[in-house]
């Protein structure tokens, strides 16, 4: 029997899509307004949770499925190489699946509704009927919400023990939506190979114009609402720092609008660091927000 290389399952879990969640969980944690030292232990349990188990479990969910596209796309990767032989890429989904599920349920009930909402969706995203990845609005949302907003309300219910505060939930809802549109910007390298399999990302769907311009409302609108709420709340120097980050996305998105197939590879790596920034502020304003502390007490 083939043996399986251990560098091949680390590769088919594709560790550099895991910043996304762990940075989420990050601010999950910042949010709760717990102090950070009594919970170390708990809290690299949730790091190995959003990155390594559950966001792992997706990739590995992902490539299983694509499988026999990615033997004439991509041929060398781990699955369609044969570096993870037979059936065990499905064997491992199941693994890395019970896994998550085990150490959410360690972590706490609300950690265990957030895991088991997120891998449902991993699964749904990939696997046949459901293959939300062939439909744009679905897909992207799918894994907006799996890579911000489950990840940050599993950082905050670890610190809390419980529900978190309607505030940390609204915010992480918000920033889930938002990256709705960062996921739009991946699918405009592929307009063309997508038509041709029948993948209905909104590029091809509403043309590459369109498409970009609903992604840029996408990710400027919750954001809008983030810095009113902010407003709200009495964090106006943190939300002026979010009307700052915003302002410059505004910018780099009349720069993407002049030519979204060849500028959103480029708008990706400048303009979305700005938007992940504003997530950290706005969690840490909620750190030190008077209706967190009244609810801790």
């Amino acid at each position: 029997m083939q043996r399986i290389q251990p560098s091949a399952i680390l590769e088919v879990m594709h560790p550099v899509t895991w910043f996304a969640p762990m940075w989420a969980f990050t601010c999950g944690i910042v949010s709760s307004g717990h102090p950070v030292a009594p919970n170390l232990l708990v809290i690299l349990g949730g790091v190995l949770l959003a990155g390594p188990l559950v966001c792992g479990t997706s990739q590995v969910v992902n490539d299983w499925f694509d499988r026999h596209v990615d033997a004439i796309n991509e041929p060398d990767r781990p699955i369609p190489s044969g570096r993870i032989p037979g059936r065990w890429g499905l064997y491992l989904s199941f693994i890395m699946t019970g896994l998550s599920l085990a150490l959410a349920w360690v972590l706490g009930i609300w950690v265990l509704y957030a895991g088991l909402f997120g891998l449902a969706l991993a699964w749904a995203y990939s696997m046949p009927p459901f293959r939300l990845k062939l439909n744009g609005w679905w897909g992207n949302g799918a894994v907006g919400l799996c890579y911000e907003s489950l990840p940050w309300f599993t950082g905050a219910a670890i610190m809390t023990a419980g529900l978190p505060h309607w505030g940390i939930i609204a915010l992480a809802v918000l920033y889930g939506i938002g990256a709705h549109g960062i996921m739009t910007l991946n699918d405009f390298k592929a307009i063309e190979g997508d038509t041709q399999l029948g993948v209905r990302t909104l590029p091809v769907q509403l043309g590459a114009d369109g498409s970009a311009r609903v992604a840029c409302w996408v990710m400027a609108l919750p954001q809008v609402v983030v810095i009113g709420l902010l407003l709200s709340w009495g964090h106006p120097w943190h939300a002026l720092a979010i009307v700052g980050l915003l302002v410059v996305q505004g910018l780099l998105m009349v720069w993407f609008l002049r030519d979204p197939v060849k500028n959103a590879r480029g708008y990706s790596g400048i303009g979305v660091p700005f938007y992940v920034s504003g997530m950290m502020i706005s969690a840490f304003a909620l750190r030190f927000d008077p209706m967190i502390a009244s609810a801790l007490s």
